[in-house]
C-alpha cells in the first residue's frame, strides 16, 4: 500500500535480457516475511504480488518453506528477530508444522483460510509450469489503461501468450476496495492475436469465472470485476 505498480513495467524491461537467468521471489531467509506485521500483515495482500512475480515473465520463482500457508515469522528465535524465520535458530514455524502434520505432511492441522492459500499458490503454479503463454510474448497493458475509469495505480495489467495460448492478467492490489472497470484492448494486441471484430469468452484458469472479450474497429474491451487482492489469469 505504500507505491504505485506503474513500476512494475520498467523494472520488467530493465531486466528483460536476462529475465531467464534470474530467480523471482517474495519470502526469503534475510527479509521480513511477507504475511508478517510489519511488513503485509496478511498473506492474502501476497496474493496478486505472488501472480504478477510468477507470469511476469519467463523466470522460475522460488516459494521459501511456509509461504504457501501464510507463516508470519511471529517466534523469537533468539539470534534472529521476530518478522523472519531465522536460519540459526531452531525456532518454530507453526504454520508449516500445521501442514507437516506430526510427519504427515498432508495439511492436517491447517486452518480453513490456510487451506485456501496453500490450494491458490497450488492453482497457480500448477497452470504456469505447464503455460506455454508464460514462455512467449509479453505486452504491457497497464499504461494503455492510465486513463480508464476506476483503473489507478494499485491495478496492474498485462497480456501474455503464445501460438497456442492467450491470456490477460489483471492484479488488484488494492487490500480493501473491490474494483469495477472496462478495460482498454489495444489495437496491436487485438492485431498480433488475429482477433476480428466480435465477442470472445474468456476463463480464469485459477477459478474458472468468466468474462467476454468485445472487439469492435480493430479494438478490444474486457469489463473486469475484482474482489480486493484478487487477481484473474483470463484465457481466451
Amino acid at each position: 500500500g505504500q507505491a504505485l505498480s506503474d513500476g512494475l513495467t520498467d523494472i520488467r524491461k530493465r531486466n528483460q535480457d536476462i529475465e531467464r537467468h534470474m530467480l523471482h521471489f517474495l519470502d526469503n531467509h534475510d527479509e521480513q516475511r511477507m504475511a508478517s506485521i510489519d511488513f503485509a500483515g496478511t498473506p492474502e495482500r501476497g496474493k496478486p504480488l505472488m501472480v504478477v512475480s510468477t507470469l511476469l515473465s519467463s523466470a522460475p520463482i522460488m516459494i521459501y518453506f511456509g509461504q504457501e500457508v501464510g507463516e508470519p515469522g511471529l517466534k523469537e528465535g533468539g539470534f534472529g528477530k521476530p518478522t523472519r524465520t531465522s536460519i540459526f535458530d531452531y525456532v518454530g514455524v507453526p504454520h508449516h508444522q500445521r501442514w507437516m502434520n506430526n510427519g504427515k505432511f498432508d495439511g492436517g492441522q491447517l486452518s480453513d483460510s490456510e487451506k485456501a492459500l496453500r490450494d491458490f499458490y497450488k492453482r497457480l503454479l500448477t497452470f504456469s509450469a505447464k503455460s506455454s503463454a508464460v514462455m512467449g510474448n509479453y505486452m504491457d497493458l497497464h499504461a494503455p489503461n492510465a486513463s480508464t475509469p476506476n483503473y489507478d495505480g494499485q491495478q496492474y495489467t498485462f497480456a501474455r501468450w503464445s501460438a497456442t495460448e492467450k491470456l490477460i492478467v489483471v492484479s488488484n492490489f488494492d487490500s480493501y476496495r473491490e474494483v469495477d472497470y472496462t478495460l482498454q484492448i489495444p489495437a496491436e494486441l487485438i492485431r498480433l492475436w488475429g482477433l476480428k471484430d466480435g465477442t470472445y469468452p474468456m476463463k480464469d484458469v485459477l477459478y474458472g469465472s468468466t468474462a467476454t472479450l468485445k472487439v469492435s474497429q480493430g479494438k478490444g474491451q474486457l469489463p473486469v470485476k475484482l474482489k480486493g487482492s484478487e487477481s484473474l489469469v483470463l484465457k481466451l
